[in-house]
């Protein structure tokens, strides 16, 4: 059920945790990595920032995932109705960053007199797709409260998203690479990635000065590591795995 912005409810406040950090109680396995890749960036950063900041984290529907902010915006988020769950949407409350970076698919700044919901009117944000491939995995938002967005605050949602994302590929192909019972050779890597450039077994032994048998020994030990039956089925699950 989408939650809809009401200015006069309230959270409890043992529905927040000391560290300012929230995590949603409904994850997902690829959104608990997302939640843990953002809590690791915010955290490498949170040092270095000065003045107001809030971080939100959605899914690629703008359900919010968790969050992060300054020590100084305690007594306005204990107080305001965002809560972990809550829908982003348009429809839900009103043109925001976040509804609008979905809508558009880029990031978005959006000043306070732009935001539907009287409870945004006092906010800057500046919100991001967080992509992979052509795939959405959700969205950024960095705001501010009542002070306007230095542009320094904006430079660095703008570089959280890759630091989010290179770990983010990073630790699924460490995941993908435990879940092989036996991981591919570097050999076997370096076929594969010929392979997925759609070279021939006769060309690839050519460029890697081996025997053409020999890289079909390569293929059929690559096939059966990956559970596949084909060049174009190892590809794609390679690709997933991030081993491409």
């Amino acid at each position: 059920m989408s939650t809809t912005i009401d200015t006069s409810s309230r959270l409890d406040k043992e529905d927040y945790l000391l560290s300012d950090m929230q995590q949603s109680n409904q994850k997902s396995a690829p959104n608990q990595l997302l939640i843990e890749v953002f809590k690791d960036c915010i955290f490498n950063i949170k040092g270095h920032l000065s003045g107001t900041f809030l971080f939100l984290l959605t899914d690629q529907e703008g359900v919010l995932l968790a969050m992060d902010y300054s020590r100084n915006l305690d007594a306005v988020v204990s107080r305001s109705p965002i809560r972990l769950g809550m829908y982003f949407s348009e429809n839900s409350c009103g043109v925001n960053a976040i509804s609008e970076a979905i809508a558009k698919g880029c990031p978005v700044y959006l000043p306070p007199e732009d935001h539907e919901s009287p409870f945004f009117q006092n906010w800057h944000c500046f919100s991001v797709p967080l992509n992979v491939g052509n795939e959405t995995l959700g969205y950024l938002d960095v705001s501010t409260i009542n002070a306007d967005m230095k542009s320094e605050l904006i430079a660095i949602a703008k570089l959280i998203p890759a630091d989010m994302m290179i770990s983010y590929q990073g630790q699924l192909a460490n995941q993908a690479a435990d879940q092989l019972s036996k991981p591919l050779s570097e050999r076997q890597l370096l076929v594969l990635e010929l392979i997925s450039q759609g070279l021939t077994g006769k060309a690839i032994a050519s460029k890697l000065k081996i025997k053409e048998c020999t890289v079909n020994h390569h293929k059929k030990i690559i096939f059966e590591k990956l559970g596949v039956q084909s060049s174009s089925e190892a590809v794609s699950v390679a690709t997933r795995m991030f081993l491409l």
